[in-house]
């Protein structure tokens, strides 16, 4: 550090009055104090370019460690700084090289557009590019900002992009993964389907015995009756005289077989019919339920359902409905059937050991919405199970009893139907679960 020397020769010196030595001890003060400024402002000066080397070593090194391409140009779109990914990449080009080197023909025009718009304009911008790497054209989703300096002035732009083969390719397993989710949903639900129809077998099985032995038994008396007309045709075909055909009339008891022709004939229409009835039923409850979207009765669609799983159930307990006769919903009947047999199933299972098993269903409307409450005097839910009762796998029954998706799907079908499936809160006794539907196609806003 340069030193100041307070020695001046005598013979350098003009003739001048002699000074008091007070105002020598302030002159060399005031000299002094100068000096220790100028010190102070020398070592201020090498600790802020000491802070500035450090500071040009950090953003290099972060520059050298982006993974991301980031370029920094001036006015003239130039390359000032690089990230290090630019510099693996691109090979020759990095710092000092100008933009249209690295950028492909086929997508300066866009690029050159956009960095000028953020240098002239301020405007910042995204834009698809090419650039060229030792391995072929990559294609890069660029951020473009201006880069303004101390004083305002726009000095160029920062360039910013992310590599798309990697965001496309993530993508597309993303596509796959949701592709596959999709099928093992669909898959579960049909595993759902199979296993409450298999607790069905048993009442179906009975179910269709009933009628077709109805029918069995109105054909057997439709054929004792069709001989007996046969015998009397036959004596009219013959040219039997009337006095034979009366007797024979009567012998036959041709009144009254008529008589019970008609009544097998209206018995046998009518098991056909429930046949006809319960096969339908059993093709709506094993359909995808991906058919078109439709008004329906709730409360017929909800009898429906309790009826099948009172055929299931060896001791199916007293239901009771209230509410209006008949509530309009909207969605896809099939997929809200099937909802309504887990919750009454569920609702059957919990009150299998009570004295008095009870389920309630109550129908009715809120905010524009038709719901269905499905109640039971059975032990409930405990608080701390409350939030999980809706999660896939979970359940309290006992190993083999249940698979632990019913309300898990449930829910899902009712969301799907812009609806809700939910767990009334705060109950002393027993469980219960309100369905809610829409009561007609939402609109556009709602969509």
């Amino acid at each position: 550090m340069a030193q100041f020397d307070d020695s001046i020769p005598a013979d350098a010196l003009p003739d001048a009055p002699a000074m008091p030595e007070a105002a020598w001890a302030e002159v060399l003060q005031a000299v002094d104090k100068t000096y220790s400024e100028l010190v102070a402002y020398q070592e201020e000066l090498e600790a802020r370019n000491a802070e500035l080397d450090a500071m040009r070593r950090f953003m290099g090194s972060v520059f050298q460690s982006v993974s991301d391409l980031v370029l920094v140009v001036d006015r003239d779109m130039r390359i000032e700084e690089a990230s290090g990914s630019v510099l693996d990449e691109l090979g020759a080009g990095g710092v000092g090289a100008m933009l249209s080197d690295l950028v492909c023909p086929d997508s300066w025009r866009d690029v050159e557009a956009r960095v000028r718009g953020a240098i002239e304009a301020r405007e910042a911008g995204n834009v698809e590019a090419d650039f060229a790497t030792d391995g072929g054209n990559a294609p890069f989703d660029l951020s473009i900002a201006p880069r303004i300096g101390e004083r305002g002035r726009t000095r160029g732009a920062v360039i910013i992009g992310r590599p798309l083969g990697e965001l496309r390719r993530a993508y597309s397993e993303l596509e796959e993964s949701h592709r596959q989710l999709k099928e093992a949903q669909l898959h579960l639900v049909r595993n759902e389907k199979l296993a409450s129809l298999g607790r069905l077998l048993a009442g179906v099985a009975h179910e269709l015995n009933n009628p077709i032995s109805f029918v069995y038994a109105n054909a057997h008396a439709m054929q004792k009756s069709a001989t007996k007309l046969e015998t009397y045709f036959d004596a009219v075909q013959s040219g039997a005289s009337r006095e034979e055909l009366i007797a024979l009339r009567k012998g036959l008891d041709l009144d009254r077989q008529m008589q019970r022709l008609r009544t097998a004939l209206e018995g046998a229409r009518d098991g056909s019919e429930r046949v006809r009835d319960i096969v339908e039923d059993l093709r709506r409850l094993s359909a995808d339920g991906q058919g078109e979207m439709a008004s329906f009765d709730l409360v017929s669609t909800s009898k429906a359902a309790i009826n099948w799983v009172g055929r299931g159930t060896k001791t199916m307990p007293a239901v009771s409905h209230h509410g209006p006769d008949t509530l309009t919903a909207y969605g896809r009947k099939g997929h809200i059937q099937q909802v309504l047999m887990n919750l009454v199933q569920n609702a059957a299972d919990a009150v299998e050991s009570m004295e008095k098993p009870e389920i309630s269903v109550t129908y009715g409307t809120e905010d524009g919405f038709a719901t269905v409450k499905i109640e039971d005097n059975g032990p409930g839910v405990p608080d701390d199970l409350a939030t999980a009762v809706f999660d896939p796998f979970f359940t309290t029954k006992a190993v083999g009893k249940g698979t632990g998706l019913g309300l898990s799907i449930s829910h899902k079908i009712a969301k799907e139907h812009g609806g809700d499936l939910a767990l009334c809160p705060h109950r002393k006794q027993g469980a219960c679960f309100t369905l809610t539907l829409p009561t007609g196609p939402p609109n556009e806003a709602q969509e």
